[in-house]
């Protein structure tokens, strides 16, 4: 009998893994994985956004650096690994309030 509660407790803890590596480890490997790859991808002319909330173009790409340009004209040098991502939608100033 006190092997059979050894054994049970051996089950229950992989269980308990297994449930955490699908529900939290993995689709975090897949998120820095989609992240890596939209880097790679990142071409001049590409409409961005920061992690600070700020929108702007791209005007040009270093190794870990990048050049955006703001709707006002400035630009502005920001790390690569500020961008979370392409602007998917133009927002529009209209019917906004």
């Amino acid at each position: 009998m006190e092997g059979l509660g050894t054994w049970g407790m051996v089950i229950f803890l992989v269980a308990i893994f297994a449930i955490m590596y699908f529900l939290m480890i993995r689709p975090r490997q897949k998120q820095q994985k989609a992240q890596e790859e939209m880097m790679q991808e990142l071409r001049a002319g590409d409409k961005v956004i920061i992690a600070g909330g700020i929108y702007g173009q791209i005007e040009s790409l270093g190794e870990d650096t990048v050049i955006l340009k703001v709707e006002s004209g400035a630009t502005m040098k920001v790390a690569r690994s500020s961008i979370l991502g392409k602007q998917e939608f133009e927002e529009s100033s209209k019917g906004v309030f």
